[in-house]
Protein backbone atom coordinates (compact mmCIF):
# COMPACT_ATOMS: atom_id res chain seq x y z
CA UNK A 1 0.00 0.00 0.00
CA UNK A 2 1.44 3.23 -0.98
CA UNK A 3 1.03 6.29 1.60
CA UNK A 4 2.01 9.98 1.45
CA UNK A 5 5.19 10.32 4.19
CA UNK A 6 6.72 13.71 5.12
CA UNK A 7 10.10 13.22 6.41
CA UNK A 8 11.21 15.65 8.78
CA UNK A 9 15.17 15.79 9.64
CA UNK A 10 16.20 17.80 12.22
CA UNK A 11 19.61 18.91 13.99
CA UNK A 12 21.55 19.70 16.95
CA UNK A 13 24.76 21.44 16.72
CA UNK A 14 25.07 22.44 21.12
CA UNK A 15 23.90 21.54 24.13
CA UNK A 16 20.74 23.41 24.82
CA UNK A 17 20.71 24.91 28.18
CA UNK A 18 17.75 22.88 29.78
CA UNK A 19 16.80 21.32 33.34
CA UNK A 20 14.81 18.50 32.98
CA UNK A 21 13.72 16.79 36.79
CA UNK A 22 12.69 13.31 36.25
CA UNK A 23 8.55 13.01 36.65
CA UNK A 24 9.17 10.07 39.12
CA UNK A 25 11.21 7.70 41.09
CA UNK A 26 12.68 4.63 40.25
CA UNK A 27 13.84 5.68 36.84
CA UNK A 28 17.24 4.94 35.10
CA UNK A 29 18.77 4.78 31.59
CA UNK A 30 21.10 1.57 30.70
CA UNK A 31 23.81 1.44 28.01
CA UNK A 32 23.10 -2.07 26.66
CA UNK A 33 25.91 -3.37 24.93
CA UNK A 34 25.42 -5.67 21.83
CA UNK A 35 22.04 -6.08 22.92
CA UNK A 36 20.07 -9.70 22.61
CA UNK A 37 18.82 -9.73 19.15
CA UNK A 38 15.28 -11.10 20.72
CA UNK A 39 15.88 -8.63 23.34
CA UNK A 40 16.19 -5.51 20.71
CA UNK A 41 13.34 -6.95 18.49
CA UNK A 42 11.32 -6.74 21.74
CA UNK A 43 12.22 -3.30 22.37
CA UNK A 44 11.79 -2.14 18.57
CA UNK A 45 8.61 -3.89 17.92
CA UNK A 46 6.76 -2.83 21.39
CA UNK A 47 7.93 0.58 20.77
CA UNK A 48 7.62 0.88 17.15
CA UNK A 49 4.47 -0.74 16.45
CA UNK A 50 1.38 1.93 15.94
CA UNK A 51 3.86 4.01 14.09
CA UNK A 52 4.52 1.67 11.34
CA UNK A 53 8.23 0.53 12.40
CA UNK A 54 9.04 -2.16 10.16
CA UNK A 55 12.71 -1.78 8.90
CA UNK A 56 14.42 -4.64 11.41
CA UNK A 57 11.39 -7.24 11.03
CA UNK A 58 12.07 -7.33 7.26
CA UNK A 59 16.08 -8.29 8.17
CA UNK A 60 17.46 -11.92 9.43
CA UNK A 61 18.92 -12.37 13.09
CA UNK A 62 22.21 -12.46 12.00
CA UNK A 63 22.22 -8.92 9.81
CA UNK A 64 20.49 -7.36 12.15
CA UNK A 65 22.81 -8.69 15.22
CA UNK A 66 25.67 -7.28 12.65
CA UNK A 67 24.53 -3.68 12.90
CA UNK A 68 23.27 -3.73 16.31
CA UNK A 69 26.68 -5.24 17.33
CA UNK A 70 28.63 -2.80 15.88
CA UNK A 71 30.78 -1.04 17.92
CA UNK A 72 29.46 1.79 17.11
CA UNK A 73 25.97 1.24 17.66
CA UNK A 74 24.71 2.07 20.78
CA UNK A 75 21.39 0.87 22.56
CA UNK A 76 20.01 2.82 25.70
CA UNK A 77 17.26 1.81 27.51
CA UNK A 78 15.03 3.41 29.87
CA UNK A 79 13.52 1.44 33.12
CA UNK A 80 10.98 2.50 35.33
CA UNK A 81 10.74 0.51 38.20
CA UNK A 82 13.44 -1.91 36.46
CA UNK A 83 11.18 -2.46 33.67
CA UNK A 84 11.96 -1.38 30.27
CA UNK A 85 10.29 1.30 29.14
CA UNK A 86 11.55 2.39 26.26
CA UNK A 87 14.43 2.45 24.02
CA UNK A 88 17.36 4.69 22.15
CA UNK A 89 19.65 3.87 19.53
CA UNK A 90 22.84 5.61 18.52
CA UNK A 91 24.68 5.62 15.22
CA UNK A 92 28.43 7.15 15.85
CA UNK A 93 30.37 5.62 12.67
CA UNK A 94 30.61 9.20 11.10
CA UNK A 95 33.38 10.85 13.17
CA UNK A 96 32.48 14.06 14.93
CA UNK A 97 28.65 13.09 14.30
CA UNK A 98 25.51 11.17 16.17
CA UNK A 99 22.34 9.73 14.61
CA UNK A 100 19.70 9.26 16.73
CA UNK A 101 18.20 5.86 14.83
CA UNK A 102 15.47 5.13 17.37
CA UNK A 103 13.85 6.69 20.55
CA UNK A 104 10.35 5.75 21.67
CA UNK A 105 8.57 5.12 24.65
CA UNK A 106 6.46 1.34 25.02
CA UNK A 107 2.51 2.27 24.66
CA UNK A 108 1.70 1.85 28.23
CA UNK A 109 4.21 4.37 29.44
CA UNK A 110 3.68 6.91 27.12
CA UNK A 111 1.86 10.54 28.37
CA UNK A 112 3.47 10.47 31.52
CA UNK A 113 6.34 13.23 31.19
CA UNK A 114 9.07 10.25 30.55
CA UNK A 115 9.90 10.72 26.89
CA UNK A 116 10.81 14.53 27.87
CA UNK A 117 13.37 13.45 30.76
CA UNK A 118 14.80 10.52 28.99
CA UNK A 119 15.18 12.37 25.73
CA UNK A 120 17.21 14.81 27.37
CA UNK A 121 19.20 12.40 29.18
CA UNK A 122 20.46 10.98 25.89
CA UNK A 123 20.96 14.42 24.48
CA UNK A 124 23.36 14.96 27.43
CA UNK A 125 24.92 11.75 26.67
CA UNK A 126 25.67 12.50 23.47
CA UNK A 127 26.95 15.83 24.04
CA UNK A 128 29.28 14.94 26.57
CA UNK A 129 31.51 12.95 23.89
CA UNK A 130 31.77 16.55 22.18
CA UNK A 131 30.35 15.69 18.61
CA UNK A 132 29.86 18.47 16.33
CA UNK A 133 26.52 16.99 15.60
CA UNK A 134 23.47 15.24 16.98
CA UNK A 135 20.68 14.32 14.69
CA UNK A 136 17.54 12.19 13.25
CA UNK A 137 14.90 12.32 11.34
CA UNK A 138 11.50 11.78 12.35
CA UNK A 139 7.98 11.30 9.89
CA UNK A 140 4.52 11.84 9.98
CA UNK A 141 4.09 7.81 10.32
CA UNK A 142 5.82 8.23 13.92
CA UNK A 143 4.13 9.42 17.76
CA UNK A 144 1.76 12.57 16.96
CA UNK A 145 3.78 14.78 19.29
CA UNK A 146 7.53 13.14 18.19
CA UNK A 147 8.38 16.68 15.78
CA UNK A 148 7.45 18.99 18.29
CA UNK A 149 9.00 17.12 21.72
CA UNK A 150 12.24 16.85 19.48
CA UNK A 151 12.23 20.71 18.97
CA UNK A 152 11.54 21.45 22.49
CA UNK A 153 14.11 19.28 22.97
CA UNK A 154 16.57 21.66 20.82
CA UNK A 155 16.47 20.05 17.38
CA UNK A 156 16.39 22.62 14.48
CA UNK A 157 14.33 20.92 11.36
CA UNK A 158 17.00 21.50 7.96
CA UNK A 159 14.97 19.81 6.08
CA UNK A 160 11.58 18.67 5.00
CA UNK A 161 10.78 15.90 1.97
CA UNK A 162 7.65 14.74 1.43
CA UNK A 163 7.70 11.25 -0.17
CA UNK A 164 5.54 7.60 -0.88
CA UNK A 165 5.97 5.07 0.96
CA UNK A 166 5.35 2.02 0.40
CA UNK A 167 4.34 0.08 3.46
CA UNK A 168 4.24 -4.11 3.46
CA UNK A 169 1.56 -5.97 3.44
CA UNK A 170 -0.01 -6.12 6.34
CA UNK A 171 0.91 -2.67 7.76
CA UNK A 172 -1.86 -0.27 7.89
CA UNK A 173 -1.23 3.48 7.99
CA UNK A 174 -3.11 4.67 11.52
Amino acid sequence: MLTDVTIYHLEMLALPAQLIAPPRGGLRVEHVPAPPVPYYRFLYESVGRDYDWYRCTRLSDDALAEFIHHPRDEVHVLHVDNEPAGFAELDCRVENEVEMLQFGLLPQFIGQGLGRWFLRQIVELVWARGPQRFWLHTCTLDHPVALGNYEKAGFRLFKTERIKRELPAGVENS
